[in-house]
């Protein structure tokens, strides 16, 4: 890659752009969520936080990518930053305007209604990330894109890497004034640089490749999305693929702090997840210099079984040795799934509808974690623990496995990553892998220029 001239310079101001954008909506993700609690103390009022963000996204992401696929790409990143700032510019007046005391209460519904408000900011800022991966179409060449697929995952490593650090010293300093005064002053710094980079998208495409008309402008078009979908051999269970793995990850979402924090301090496992963040942003680099080669849905499953096996693994020892070093291994592969699907996606969908398959991806695998998520805590707490502590589960492998709380969470890990692994075996081995590699290759031994370039 050449990120210093041509349209590869316009992608690596557009990455840059989104990065900053990033970093500030995710804070005032981590900031609010953190401020709630210290205001609270109620670990209800949390979860709530991280619901509604996750049912939003879900809830948003087909008619965000409707919006990518009728405007104008810079136009929506343009429109996004502004509606944030606009939210962000309520939140802060509800902030200030709010009686002393009145947000300390979980039942307020000033407080409420000031989470509402920062979630919408945050959730404004999701079209950005649906249009960056159909700008990486328009400007990479295509024998590059897995490449800049890997830089984009850097930029989601460093957003994770910096947020909670930075959200915590805000928080710490001045609340949520800090927070939404910064993200203000940078969200208007960043509609004022990408004002200044030319995009070379010459007109909004109208019809598809076969003289279809794409949807009306803001219209959701879910029903040729989905045709679309369908009419890619394999494209559908590879969406099927990622949902079922964010629903079984969602189990790992639910119980991971409990199990890291029943092993370390709490400053050690904030300290553990920092470095892990920083692993992650390796893994990118190493997709942006080494790329995928020529079958990213071969590498995408085996980076899968390869995750799903460290994952099935460590709990079978109760080390925090163990623990780090399989989240290492998951975390510096997380880049090449993420990059992988993105270049499928890139290759074998038409560049006017990838806005809406991308979005349509989005909400259908993100809708899928929650649900574990809110289903595994009750089920481990009330009929694992049980059964490990003082069950037929303690009595039958106790002596080896181990009992309790512990153990028990330790023992969901290892059926989840055994469940992940077996399906990811399969995948490798179905008609449909083999039907999207072949879509893949076509698309890849015709690859035309993209409809939005002159």
């Amino acid at each position: 890659m050449d990120l210093r001239s041509g349209s590869q310079r316009v992608f690596a101001h557009l990455l840059v752009s989104n990065a900053v954008v990033s970093v500030i909506n995710y804070t005032v993700w981590f900031a609010v969520t953190f401020w709630v609690f210290l205001e609270t103390r109620s670990v209800f009022a949390t979860g709530m936080i991280a619901g509604i963000f996750v049912v939003a996204t879900a809830a948003t992401g087909i008619w965000f990518g409707s919006l990518v696929d009728n405007h104008h790409k810079r136009s929506v990143m343009q429109a996004s930053a502004v509606v944030s700032a606009a939210v962000y510019g309520v939140c802060l007046a509800v902030y200030l305007l709010t009686p002393d005391g009145a947000f300390g209460d979980v039942a307020s519904w000033q407080l409420w209604v000031f989470v509402v408000l920062c979630m919408a900011g945050v959730v404004a800022g999701n079209p950005r990330g649906i249009a960056l991966p159909t700008l990486v179409t328009l400007l990479v060449p295509a024998d590059v894109r897995d490449r800049a697929n890997g830089l984009v995952g850097t930029v989601v490593g460093s957003s994770m890497l910096v947020t909670s650090v930075i959200s915590g010293f805000l928080v710490a300093s001045g609340g949520m004034l800090h927070v939404l005064l910064l993200a203000l002053v940078m969200l208007a710094a960043s509609v004022v640089h990408l004002a200044r980079v030319p995009v070379p998208e010459t007109r909004v495409v109208t019809t598809d490749e076969a003289g279809v008309p794409v949807a009306a402008v803001g219209g959701v078009d879910l029903r040729g999305t989905w045709r679309l979908v369908r009419g890619v051999p394999g494209l559908v269970p590879l969406i099927a693929f990622s949902c079922f793995n964010n629903l079984i990850g969602g189990g790992f979402m639910a119980l991971m702090d409990a199990y890291g924090l029943s092993l370390v301090s709490v400053q050690a496992w904030g300290l553990l997840w920092g470095g892990l963040s920083a692993v992650m942003i390796v893994g990118g680099l190493l997709v942006a210099r080494l790329g995928l080669g020529s079958r990213p849905v071969r590498l995408l499953l085996l980076v899968n079984a390869v995750a799903w096996t460290a994952t099935m693994l460590f709990p079978l020892a109760s080390s925090v040795v163990t623990l780090s070093v399989a989240m290492v291994v998951f975390m510096a592969l997380m880049p090449f799934a993420e990059a992988a699907e993105q270049t499928v996606l890139q290759r074998v969908v038409p560049y006017e509808r990838q806005g809406r398959v991308f979005g349509f991806a989005q909400s259908v695998e993100q809708s899928a974690a929650p649900v574990t998520a809110f289903l595994v805590g009750p089920i481990t707490q009330f009929l694992v623990v049980p059964f490990m502590t003082d069950g037929a589960g303690a009595a039958a492998i106790g002596d080896w496995f181990g009992t309790g709380q512990t153990r028990a969470i330790a023992l969901v890990f290892v059926v989840t990553g055994l469940v992940g692994l077996v399906a990811t075996l399969l995948a490798l081995a179905s008609p449909q892998y083999r039907s999207l590699a072949a879509s893949y290759a076509r698309a890849a031994a015709t690859t035309e220029a993209p409809a939005g370039l002159p």
